[in-house]
């Protein structure tokens, strides 16, 4: 392992059965990205000094969750702490992740950094203590989460790359504007076969 990939960490947003097809919350392309994360993350291991995935958790989230959605600031009931929905996506089930993240517990969370480990420790902490300094993000959605948690990581001053071909949006258009408020902040939107 080299010195530079001690300090890199892969964070694997909310790849979830919940955000994928036959999910509550299904995102068309779904279930093809976990595959290929899942790919990826056992063929690039060795290049990161941490491992970490994401979930929605959620218990008792308040108006997050609404009979009537919005789609915008409310849904239909997802990621429900305890049901299958909310684990990981069978195609992770090797992964063995080094930390595991929980969000939204009694509240609306859509970054990786609004969550904590079993232990009650928050993300940027992990990262810290791990003395990380990037992070390549991916997972789902990149319209949502993946670039929620990607600007988090951006404004504690990590150097953050998001793999365009390891997420997929809500939506086309939903990916686009992402996209672009990703690159407005600085973060690099690169292919995973870039690096």
């Amino acid at each position: 392992m080299s010195e530079s990939s001690l300090r890199k960490a892969l964070i694997v947003v909310d790849v979830q059965p919940t955000f994928c097809e036959g999910g509550a919350l299904g995102v068309a392309g779904g279930n093809t990205v976990a595959a290929r994360i899942a790919q990826y993350a056992h063929d690039f291991r060795e290049q990161y000094a941490l491992v970490v995935t994401t979930q929605d958790w959620h218990i008792d989230p308040g108006t997050h969750f609404s009979d009537e959605p919005d789609f915008i600031d409310t849904w239909p009931p997802h990621g429900v702490a305890g049901t299958p929905e909310a684990e990981l996506h069978p195609a992770l089930a090797q992964l063995n992740p080094d930390v595991s993240v929980k969000k939204g517990q009694y509240a609306a969370a859509y970054s990786g950094f609004e969550g904590v480990t079993p232990s009650g420790a928050t993300l940027a902490q992990v990262l810290a203590d791990a003395d990380i300094t990037d992070i390549d993000v991916v997972g789902i959605a990149e319209s949502h989460c993946v670039k929620a948690t990607a600007l988090d990581a951006q404004a504690l001053g990590l150097e953050v790359n998001v793999f365009k071909d390891l997420t997929v949006p809500v939506t086309p258009e939903q990916g686009a504007a992402a996209r672009e408020e990703l690159r407005a902040a600085g973060v690099n939107l690169v292919k995973s076969s870039d690096l």
